[in-house]
Parts: structure tokens; sequence; C-alpha cells
């Protein structure tokens, strides 16, 4: 049996909408599937959902206060006043700052820009940094992706003589800050048709308006901010990333091919998932350690060297990043361990002083993702004797409502329903910790703690080709609201079984639905090979891929669940310290069997307490249930004869063969051919001082010269002296595979093949052959 991960929530497609879109749009049943669970049933409306275009875009005027915005921008332009881009240090943040200036540069204004730095300013407009912006002689800010939660800070602004365009996106309070525009998808008093917008979107609607046209060739960072900051993929946002992906496979801009090269991927194959866990990342990361402004300055590079200097440090910073969130991570699982043990509460907050509040956003993903959990990670500062910090949720739990209950302790937060940043002072993080966990007792139910998996488009292998999966380019970009599709493949059976990679902590599948058959990879389920058997059945979801190699094409199911309920023998042979698999094993009624003295000998002092008999002393014995094979026998007929005399209900195989050959194989005829000849010119060879020197010059392991040293012993070709090779001149014709040495060499070869290298499911095969003719004999002696 192997049991799912999460509970699975299959939702069908209607079966009579899915046939009329492959009826009249000619659709593969794959792609009517995704559609019509998406919504989408009429025909027309998926037409013009796939005709996804320019026409899809809005009137930028459409906007509450644009009209205002372009006006003052206008004026400040004509009177050559300086004009300052204030920006947020997230990819939608300089992807917008991005945007905006370079808008403001085609229609030749004064402009730089400023993204406040997350540990000096924090998150949004900053007094302190306006008014250097005003010190500095600029008389015009424009907020990008910030700013409608600063009502103070506008109003520090306006004090001190500035005007100020606030473009955001992100969620509205109570009031507006008192700014001369306010340019918000969502504006109380507007009636802007998508209010979806990310805030690189905002700052594209802007700077559309300024130009009078779309700048189109701006989507490829207006692509890479509206993946990022995971709005959701409809309407104009659809269009934005779509028309920014063709853009971006063919870009030539030296940022965009910087970033490609140092992420290893061909740019030519950039989807939304490369912005979302190649680009986006990467535009992130010196914004979490420190200042911003590299991003905005690769994305605008127009230099090739300064733009490859300029990804390559994103890239160190990066992985700076990612070992600050797998120490943090670390310590956050070692406090809950200690805080909770085995009780999960409801949401965790968790605080510390060190943590690096740039990078504790993802750290909160990270155990809202393990646990289920919504979950606030904030950093300490001790000095200040505040506590700052984001936050990640879950369906049901509305992290901004919540929060918004809870304004008395949080004088700065900000955010939406699934993720936040928050201040608060220290002595308040306990009692947010409490209120939280009450509100999340009264809102969250019992099955909203659970794990699951939306499964939307089950389907059979014979619907999974190569040309289908490709053609999915048409349904793409996937993302929030129009999510990436779960598949689910029912009532199929495993072929071929397989651990892979050098640690052999992969799995891979051949699965088989009649003569229809799909390759399935499950990363880090390598164990799960111990648990399945040829033949045995399954139903599995993940993520249908196409995997080229050679030039052939195939398609692959990347598993991310599976399901079965048939029970299956334990295959222990590629785990070698037995104190990982000991605990495995029945206690009562289990035989440990070794068929070599040496191997009882090896265990005997590991698995203390267990009961290992050789297989030529063993008694029979009818309560046996269980049998630890150790290693292998000399003969197949051993086996056979063992398990015929037990008949064991589970059979663990381990074969632990400290000297396997299988992998050095036996040399070819032409390299015995060559050492010969090689031997017979030299008349000597010492092994021991010239062996190491001959085997590195052929590319040979060193055992290959020794065993053939010995085949040629033990066929009188050579004699062998102090370690000394002596050719013997007078030594007949014989065939090397008369040679005992190579006799036994073959014999343990094909044993290991059979026994220890055997995919799983031909050793449980084997196993159920054998099992099947002890029950006919059986039934035989009965009737």
């Amino acid at each position: 049996m192997i049991k799912s991960n999460k509970n699975w929530k299959v939702h069908r497609p209607d079966e009579s909408a899915v046939e009329k879109l492959m009826t009249e749009l000619n659709l593969p049943s794959l792609h009517a599937k995704i559609l019509a669970s998406r919504g989408f049933q009429d025909p027309s409306a998926v037409k013009a959902f796939l005709k996804t275009d320019a026409a899809v875009l809005h009137d930028p005027f459409l906007l509450y206060d644009m009209d205002k915005a372009v006006a003052i921008i206008r004026k400040a332009v004509e009177n050559h006043e300086h004009i300052v881009v204030y920006g947020d240090y997230d990819a939608d943040g300089v992807t917008s700052v991005s945007v905006l200036t370079t808008a403001l540069e085609r229609i030749g204004a004064d402009v730089s820009f400023i993204i406040p730095n997350r540990f000096e300013h924090g998150y949004g407009p900053n007094s302190e940094l306006f008014q250097e912006i005003s010190d500095l002689g600029a008389s015009l800010i424009i907020t990008v992706d910030n700013g409608v939660s600063g009502i103070e800070q506008t109003a520090f602004a306006k004090s001190i003589g500035l005007d100020i365009i606030i473009t955001d996106h992100h969620e509205i309070g109570d009031s507006l800050p008192q700014a001369d525009a306010v340019i918000h998808p969502r504006h109380p008093e507007g009636n802007y048709p998508f209010g979806e917008l990310a805030g690189v979107g905002v700052a594209f609607k802007l700077a559309t308006a300024l130009l009078g046209d779309a700048p189109l060739d701006l989507l490829e960072f207006a692509a890479i901010g509206t993946v990022a900051d995971l709005v959701p993929l409809l309407d104009e946002n659809r269009f934005f990333v779509k028309e920014g992906i063709r853009r971006l496979r063919m870009s030539s801009r030296p940022g965009i091919q910087a970033l490609a090269k140092i992420g290893g991927t061909e740019q030519r194959q950039f989807t939304e998932e490369t912005l979302g866990f190649m680009v986006g990342p990467r535009l992130n990361a010196p914004g979490r350690l420190g200042d911003a402004d590299p991003a905005v300055e690769l994305l605008k590079a127009e230099d090739s060297a300064v733009a490859t200097g300029i990804a390559n440090e994103l890239d160190r910073l990066n992985k700076e990043r990612q070992a600050l969130v797998n120490g943090i991570t670390e310590e956050a699982l070692t406090m809950i361990e200690e805080q909770y043990g085995s009780t999960i509460p409801h949401v965790f907050v968790l605080a510390k002083e060190g943590w690096n509040p740039g990078v504790i956003g993802i750290v909160a993903s990270r155990l809202t993702e393990r646990f289920h959990r919504p979950s606030i990670v904030l950093a300490i500062d001790p000095a200040a004797e505040t506590a700052k910090g984001s936050a990640r949720s879950i369906e049901g739990f509305d992290l901004y409502q919540e929060l918004s209950k809870n304004k008395e302790l949080l004088p700065h937060f900000g955010g939406h329903a699934m993720a936040a940043g928050m201040t608060l002072a220290l002595s308040d993080v306990e009692a947010l910790r409490d209120r939280l966990n009450e509100q999340a007792i009264q809102v969250l139910t019992d099955e909203q703690l659970i794990a699951t998996v939306q499964i939307d488009v089950p389907l059979t292998i014979d619907e999974i080709e190569v040309d289908v999966l490709e053609s999915l380019e048409q349904l793409r970009p996937f993302g929030m609201a129009f999510p990436k599709p779960m598949y689910m493949i029912e009532q199929i059976t495993v072929g071929s079984i397989r651990k892979i990679g050098a640690a052999k902590n992969h799995l891979k599948l051949e699965l088989e639905d009649g003569a229809s058959k799909l390759d399935a990879i499950s990363f880090g389920s390598g164990e799960l090979a111990d648990e399945m058997t040829h033949g045995m059945s399954l139903m599995v979801t993940g993520d249908l891929q196409v995997n080229e190699w050679n030039n052939f094409k195939k398609p692959q199911i990347l598993l991310q669940d599976i399901r079965s309920d048939e029970r299956q023998v334990f295959d222990l042979r590629g785990i070698r310290d037995p104190l990982r698999w000991i605990h495995t094993i029945p206690k009562d009624n289990a035989l440990y069997i070794a068929f070599q003295p040496q191997t009882k000998a090896h265990f005997l002092p590991i698995l203390q307490g267990s009961d290992i008999v050789l297989y030529d002393e063993r008694q029979a014995d009818p309560a046996i249930e269980h049998i630890v094979l150790l290693d292998m026998p000399e003969q197949q007929e051993q086996l056979e004869s063992l398990l015929s005399e037990y008949n064991p209900g589970r059979i663990y195989a381990h074969f632990y063969a400290p000297d396997s050959r299988y992998f050095d194989g036996i040399p070819d005829r032409k390299e015995f051919g060559w050492y010969f000849s090689f031997l017979k010119k030299r008349g000597t060879f010492d092994l021991d001082k010239q062996a190491e020197q001959l085997a590195k010059h052929k590319g040979w392991k060193l055992d290959t010269i020794y065993f053939m040293s010995k085949v040629f012993f033990d066929l009188g070709f050579v004699k062998i002296e102090n370690g000394v090779v002596i050719i013997e001149p007078t030594a007949g014709k014989r065939d090397l595979a008369e040679a005992p040495a190579y006799k036994e060499r073959k014999r343990q070869i094909e044993m290991e093949e059979r026994m220890l290298y055997a995919p799983y499911q031909e050793l449980k095969q084997w196993f159920q052959k054998v099992h099947q003719e002890i029950a006919v004999k059986e039934e035989t002696v009965w009737t």
C-alpha cells in the first residue's frame, strides 16, 4: 500500500462541455479538459481567451486620476524639473521602476530613481528619503508598486513642497493618501475594468498614457513583475505575460541575455516558470540583502559586459540568500519542535534576533508549505525593541483581513490575503500570536488545516502525446486564477521501476495502460521503489512534460503524489547501513538468512538480538513469517529451496555484496590480447610497482590488471612470484573461459545481475513465480 501525501480533491470537468470544445474548436481532449475545468465551456469565450492580443488592453485613462497624473508629469517635463521614480525592492518593484523610468526618458524627462533599503528605510514611502529627494532638487515623486499606505509620508512630502503621484496595486486601507494623484486599479472612486494589475502593470498603464501608445517592448519587464507578484493571469495580465514572454525569448537586451546565461536557461525556451523560478529570485536577491538598485541597472543595461557583471553579482547574492534561507529555516523548525512538540498550532508566529529580515518571507513560505499553517516569521531588533517580518497563509485565512483586526498591535503592515509584511513592538509579539490563533480557530475548519491537492484534469495515457503537450503553448501562461493543470492518471499499472541519481534517491517508473506507456519521474521518492512491483495498480498526479534526449522527444509525467492499495515485497538492496532499515523488520517471526559465513560474522555485531542463521544450518520453523536475505546465494536453486521451505509472507532482500564485480565486468578479448602482448614484450611485470601506472595509461581499473593476470596464471600462460608476472614461453593455447578465475567472475556477475542489480519488478516477479509454484504444489497435495 502506498498512501498519498495529501488529500486528493478531484474535480472532473463536465464531459459534455469537453466534447463540445473538442468538436467545435478541434481541440485535443487534454486542452478541452483544462479549459472546461477553468470554467470555459462556451466555444466563443474560449476563442476570445486563446486570441489574447493587444486588443485586450484597456484605455489607461479609465484609471482614476490618470489624466491628472499625466498633466502633472508633462508640466514637470516641460519645465525641466527633476522627477524621481520611487520604487520597491522586489521583482515587481524593480520592473516597475524600469518601465516608468524608460517611458519618462523617452519623453525627454530629467528622471532618476530611488528604491528604499529594506533594512534602513523599510517598505514603502519614507519621510527621510522624501527629504533627501527634495534636498537633491527634485520636485516630483512618482511611486511605483507602493505608496497607497503611506498617508503620513505623503503628507510630509506635500509639506516640504514636493508633488507626489502614487501608483500602486496593494490593498487600500480606510483612507487614501492626499497625493496629487493616486492611480490604483481598485480606486474606490474609479471604475477601471480590471482591478488585478501588478505594480508593474499600473506603471505600464501610466507609461502608455504618457507615450500615447502601449510601449510593447517594455512588456519584457511587465511580464517578469506580473509573474513574480503572483497576480491573476487574466485579462490584461494574461496579455502582459504572454506577449512579454514571446518578446523575452528573442530579446536583444543585454540584461535579459545575461540572466538567461547565468541561469543556464535557453532564452528561446522562457516560460512563466522561468520568470518565477529563475529570473524573479535573482532580481529579488539584491533587495533582500541590501541595495536593490543593481536589479534595475541590469534590466536597463545597454552594454553586454556591464550586464554580465551585474548578473554574476545577482547570482552570487541569490546563492547567499539561499544559504540564509536554509539556515533560518532549520532554526525555525528547531524552535517549532521546542515550543510545540507534536502539537501544531493554527498559526505560527516565530521571532528571533539575528534573522535576516530580507529572507524571512521565504522562510514563512517554507513553513506554510510544510505544515499547511499560516506562518509569520519575525526578525527582532533588540535596540529598537521591534519585530519586523513577513507572513504567508493558506486558503480560508485572509491575512490582510485577520491582521486588520489587530491594528492596535500593528503600526505598520500591508499585503493581501495570502501574504503580508509587518512591523510591531517586540512586547506585542506574544499577544499577536495568541490573537491570531484564536482568530484562526474561529475561521479555519479541520478540513482546511489538511493539505490538499486540487486535481481537475483526469487523463488516460493515450491522451498524452508530444505534439499535444507542445501545443499547450496556446493555453499559457498558467498562474494565479488560471492555474497550472494538476493531471491525474487512473487505473494504470507499473512497468519498470528504477531508483536513479547518484544517491539513488529519485524514482523512475514506466506506467502502462494496455499498449500505452508513459515515463514518470518522482524526485526524492527513491524509497517508494521498495514498495512497488511490476504490474501493480496505481493512481498518480503530477505535471506533464516533454523530455528531449539525443533529439528524441518523449512525454513524461513529473509525479507529485502516488496512491496504491497493493502490498509489496521490501527491497533493501540500496540501503547499505542496516541501521537505516532494521527498524522496519517485524520483531516477531522474522528470520535473517546468510549464505556466507563471513556475512553472518559481519552482521552479528550490527543486528544484535536478531536470529541470523546460515543457509546450511537452517531448520524448519512454521512460525517464520518474514525472511531477511542478508546476502546472495551462490546458486539460484538455494533461494528457491529456501522460499519453498518457509513460504514467508514478507521477503526483505538486502543482498550484502562487499566485493561486487558487476560494474567491473569482464575485460573483452581485445583487452586480454593487448595485455598478453604487453607481457610477452616485457617478459616480466611487477604488479606491485607498475600496475597502477599501467592502469592509468590504459584507463583501466587496477583490479582489471590483477584479474587478467590471475586468468593467465590459471591457464598456465604466466607465473606469478612475489607479485611479479613472468611469461611462460611454452604455454599452449587455451580458451579464457576455461580459467577458474574467469568462471568465478562470470558466475558472480550473473548472480549479481540476477539478484543484486536486477530491476525491482524482475526480482519481485521471480518471488511471485516461486510462490505461485509453491501454491500449485500444495493444492496438488491436498487434492
